[in-house]
C-alpha cells in the first residue's frame, strides 16, 4: 500500500475543532482503511501501548449486521 500522510495528517490536526469530517470516495476506494489508521495512529501517540490496542476485521468481507 502506498503511504499517503496528506490527508491523515490533515484530518488529525483538525480533529478536535468542533466540525464534522466528511470522507466520501467510491466503493473499496480505502475510507475505512484510512480511518483505522488514523484511529491507530492517534492512539499511540497517546502513549498507548500496542498491545492495548484490539482492532477487528470481517474475516469472509461480508456486510456485518
Amino acid at each position: 500500500m502506498i503511504k499517503r500522510d496528506y490527508y491523515p495528517n490533515r484530518l488529525i490536526r483538525n480533529m478536535w475543532n468542533g466540525e464534522i469530517k466528511v470522507i466520501t470516495g467510491i466503493r473499496r476506494c480505502g475510507k475505512s482503511v484510512l480511518l483505522f489508521d488514523i484511529s491507530y495512529e492517534y492512539l499511540l501517540s497517546q502513549n498507548i501501548k500496542e498491545e492495548q490496542i484490539i482492532s477487528l476485521t470481517n474475516p469472509t468481507n461480508m456486510p456485518m449486521p
